[in-house]
């Protein structure tokens, strides 16, 4: 079928929120590893096959390509879901990953295995963290119910638009002193740690 072919899969990255619990930083331009958040994302997304990248939010000279594309929603910071909206408008695929800007450990295993976990359900699939939280933000939907359920929602919150979706969820196994995929840079406590974990990483692999 068409629509199981990697090649008909887009990425919607979520790139516009004001960053208020760092201070208002550009969180999506945060460098770990050398790399830009932003750019972490959007190469986990394109190694597990989208066709192309939607970034909602400010066009990035870090992040470029004939398959990344930038939209902003209005008004702009105006929160997740007119970012959806905005990010939607630009995907013909009948897939689409949905997920954080700020993911600096996320990769296309992952990516990979939500989406088989996608295939098996009626309109999608996310990442649980280790307490069970549904993370809306690390996903894997169809578009169909998506457009649908966005035409017919008046409210703010991206968690009361997918939860009526009943997506399935995929638990991510990690080794011991490994950061999860799911780990998001929101605080200056969470930057630090995935900071900590990259510079161990970084020593390890040059031993």
């Amino acid at each position: 079928m068409a629509d199981e072919d990697p090649g008909h899969i887009a990425a919607l990255v979520l790139a516009g929120g004001r960053a208020r619990r760092l201070g208002g930083a550009d969180k999506p331009g945060i460098t770990i590893a050398g790399r830009s958040l932003l750019a972490s994302v959007t190469a986990a997304a394109l190694d597990a096959g989208a066709s192309r990248v939607v970034v909602v939010g400010p066009a990035r000279a870090e992040v470029t390509g004939a398959r990344v594309l930038f939209a902003i929603e209005s008004p702009p910071g105006a929160g997740p879901v007119p970012a959806l909206r905005a990010g939607l408008a630009h995907v013909s695929e009948p897939w689409l990953f949905l997920l954080a800007a700020d993911l600096p450990f996320l990769s296309s295993a992952c990516l990979e295995k939500v989406r088989r976990a996608a295939k098996d359900a009626v309109a999608g699939a996310l990442v649980t963290d280790r307490e069970g939280r549904p993370q809306w933000l690390l996903s894997c939907w169809r578009t169909g119910p998506i457009s649908t359920a966005l035409d017919e929602y008046g409210g703010g919150s991206l968690g009361g638009l997918l939860a009526p979706l009943h997506p399935a969820q995929v638990a991510i196994g990690t080794e011991p002193g490994q950061p999860p995929p799911w780990l998001d840079c929101d605080t200056a406590e969470d930057l630090a740690a995935a900071r900590a974990f990259a510079e161990r990483d970084n020593k390890e692999g040059t031993r």
